[in-house]
C-alpha cells in the first residue's frame, strides 16, 4: 500500500492544493469502467480522469470528437461506483460547452447529478472563460486544459508539441493565469516544452498536471490503456509503458483457444 493511500482517506481538490504546497507530486490516470477504476483506486491513485479519450480507446474513433455527453456520463457512472478514495474528474466532451455558457452549465450539471463525479475538465483558455465562470458559479469544480487540446485537433492539424514559439507560449501563460483567476482548481498541460511547463507551474498557485509537459509540473497523467500496453500503435516520447498487456492478453486468449480445441478445457476438476 502506498504512503499516499495511508495518509489520505478521500482525495479532494483542497488536498490537491495542499500537495502542491508541500511539494508532493500528484498521480493521475484515466479510467472508463468499473473494473479498471476499482483496481487503480485500490492502488492509491490520487485522481481518476474519465477522459474523452474513451472515444479512442473504448470506441475506436480516431479522435476524441465523436463521444457524446450521454456516453461520458455512462462511463463516469461506472467509474464512480468503483471509487472509494480518488478524486473523479470528467471531461466535458466536444460540443457540450463551446457554444455558450448556458449550454456549458447544463452539461456540467448533468455530469455531476447523473454520475456523482467530483469535478469537470474543459479544454481552452480565454475563448471558454465565460463558460468556466458560469460552471464555477454553480459550485462545480473545474479543471482547465491547455497546450495540445485534442478537441481542437482539426484546427491544429497535428499532434506535435505546442507552444514552442514565443507567441503561443505567451498566450498559454496568459490563459493559465485567466483560468486560475476564474477559480479553476488545477490545469492539465499537454505536450508542451518542459521549460514552459515548469515556468507555468511556478507562476500559478494552483496545481498543474502534465502529460508530455516535463517533470517541473505538479503531477502527471497518462491514459491507462497506453501505460498498461493495451494499445500498441501509440508511441509518444512522454509515454512510459509499465506492462505489455496486449501481448499477455493475446497469449492468454490463444492458450484458451488451444485448450478448447484440444478438449483439454474443461477438465474433470472443472466440471460439475
Amino acid at each position: 500500500m502506498s504512503v499516499a493511500k495511508k495518509d489520505i482517506k478521500k482525495v479532494t481538490t483542497h488536498q490537491l492544493q495542499e500537495m502542491k504546497n508541500r511539494g508532493e507530486k500528484i498521480s493521475m490516470l484515466t479510467a472508463y469502467d468499473y473494473s479498471y477504476a476499482r483496481i487503480i483506486d485500490d492502488a492509491g491513485i490520487d485522481v481518476i480522469l474519465v477522459g474523452d479519450s474513451a472515444s479512442n480507446v473504448m470506441a475506436g474513433h480516431i479522435s476524441t470528437l465523436p463521444i457524446t455527453l450521454d456516453q461520458m456520463i455512462y462511463h463516469a457512472q461506472s467509474v464512480v461506483r468503483a471509487v472509494d478514495r480518488a478524486l473523479v474528474i470528467v471531461d466535458l466532451p466536444f460540443g457540450s460547452y463551446q457554444g455558450n455558457s448556458s449550454e456549458a452549465l447544463r452539461s456540467a450539471i448533468r455530469i455531476m447529478k447523473e454520475s456523482g463525479a467530483h469535478a469537470v475538465k474543459m479544454e481552452g483558455g480565454e475563448e471558454i472563460i465565460e463558460s468556466v465562470k458560469r460552471i464555477l458559479s454553480a459550485g462545480i469544480p473545474v479543471m482547465g486544459h491547455l497546450g495540445l487540446t485534442p478537441q481542437s485537433i482539426y484546427k491544429f492539424g497535428t499532434y506535435t508539441v505546442r507552444a514552442k514559439e514565443e507567441a503561443e507560449a505567451e498566450k498559454l501563460k496568459t490563459d493559465a493565469k485567466l483560468l486560475e483567476q476564474a477559480g479553476c482548481f488545477s490545469i492539465v498541460l499537454e505536450k508542451i516544452p518542459a521549460k514552459l511547463g515548469e515556468d507555468v507551474s511556478k507562476s500559478l498557485e494552483i496545481p498543474t498536471i502534465g502529460i508530455g509537459a516535463g517533470n517541473g509540473v505538479d503531477g502527471q497523467v497518462l491514459v491507462l490503456h497506453d501505460m498498461l500496453g493495451i494499445t500498441k500503435e501509440f508511441h509518444p516520447r512522454f509515454l512510459r509503458r509499465y506492462l505489455d498487456l496486449y501481448s499477455e492478453i493475446k497469449n492468454a486468449v490463444g492458450s484458451y483457444i488451444d485448450d478448447v480445441k484440444s478438449k483439454d478445457f474443461p477438465n474433470d476438476s472443472e466440471q460439475y
